[in-house]
């Protein structure tokens, strides 16, 4: 029987959108895998593309750095990354849609690129990730801050790694908000909520330990 979204994706909204690997398998194993994952989130968040990312990374450099230009150079975004984070078995996105069907194709081309490569290095066969991804509409200025901060609590809640090396962790937006490194997100409309980002860093941190009890009955608590 086939499955239908229940949530409509509609342009200038915004969507807490998430997903895992199929039988809960881990779908990053390392990391180059991460970085490969995010490297196609990076280029699939524009719409019109000449290549798959598979064929504009075996370019010769001169090209890609024409290529990028000229995909960065127009209004060309489908989606806005306004947060993410990559976890060893799932991935969570907060993401604005900005053109019709904007966020499945994004997702789509991203589950698909990253899937091939992983199956064929992997020597595997089939989907990697559950079927379709679940999307939750953010309403308010209060979720949006909220949902960020579940999405970059994340590794600590889920014991991957301890609270201390949070602002270590490579794989989410957590780091370029804090301005530890430069980015693709559009952080602002979350920062603006803050008076700093020292204050965002607290609110942030101001949850752990409620996080990770939450993320210990959380099986409970879905259906």
């Amino acid at each position: 029987m086939a499955t239908f979204r229940k949530v409509v994706l509609a342009n200038n909204q915004i969507y807490h959108v998430y997903n895992r690997g199929v039988e809960r398998r881990i779908i990053f194993t390392n990391k180059r895998e991460f970085q490969r994952a995010i490297d196609t989130v990076k280029y699939y968040r524009f719409a019109s593309l000449p290549l798959k990312f598979s064929k504009f990374l075996v370019q010769p450099a001169a090209r890609r750095l024409e290529l990028i230009s000229n995909i960065h150079s127009s209004e060309n975004k489908q989606v806005e990354i306004i947060a993410y984070c990559l976890m060893p078995n799932h991935f969570h996105f907060l993401v604005k849609q900005l053109r019709d069907n904007g966020i499945s194709r994004f997702i789509s081309n991203f589950t698909n690129s990253y899937t091939k490569y992983f199956n064929t290095k992997h020597e595997r066969n089939g989907p990697l990730v559950q079927g379709i991804f679940k999307a939750v509409l953010v309403e308010t200025d209060e979720q949006l801050m909220h949902v960020s901060r579940y999405i970059h609590l994340n590794p600590v809640a889920s014991f991957v790694i301890k609270e201390e090396e949070l602002e270590n962790y490579e794989w989410s937006s957590y780091r370029e908000y804090l301005g530890l490194i430069e980015g693709f997100c559009g952080k602002e409309i979350v920062l603006n909520q803050f008076p700093s980002i020292k204050h965002y860093r607290q609110f942030t941190l101001g949850q752990v330990s409620y996080a990770q009890e939450l993320e210990k009955i959380k099986h409970l608590l879905l259906e």
